[in-house]
């Protein structure tokens, strides 16, 4: 079954800012709950790579993703590898002014594994719909 998450929230930075925070996956396991390792596996001006770990309760699952970075408006998610029959997803950081901006998530993913996917797809709904609060609170605590 497919599961579609949409989150957004208006913010007191700039659209730049909030692009590189998201784009920063080496640091989410600092204040992402629920993600607790990260890897790049490759990274370009334009194009970055990167596993993620989630884990909760003892269950842990890893999938990798390929995000397209149009800097600083757009991150399209793709998968590359994982637990996932489907996934996608796009991050807009649409500038308000020269220190607001309006963040947006779109997720649409869908288990690969019945079983595995009751227990996977219920942490990533939960990590994913935590998402965009997860990043206005850093934003708070880095930029603020």
């Amino acid at each position: 079954m497919m599961t579609q998450i949409i989150r957004s929230a208006l913010v007191m930075h700039s659209a730049e800012r909030m692009f590189d925070l998201v784009n920063d996956v080496r640091r989410y396991p600092e204040f992402l709950q629920g993600c607790t390792a990260t890897e790049v596996i490759n990274e370009s001006d334009d194009v970055i790579e990167a596993r993620l770990t989630l884990s909760k309760v003892g269950f842990e699952q890893s999938f990798t993703t390929r995000n397209t970075l149009s800097r600083p408006h757009k991150m399209e998610i793709r998968l590359v590898e994982g637990p996932f029959s489907r996934f996608t997803g796009t991050w807009y950081f649409q500038p308000l002014s020269d220190d607001a901006c309006k963040v947006s998530v779109e997720l649409e993913f869908e288990m690969a594994s019945r079983i595995a996917g009751a227990a996977m797809g219920a942490l990533f709904k939960q990590v994913a719909g935590m998402m965009v609060d997860a990043f206005v609170k850093r934003a708070k605590e880095i930029y603020d």
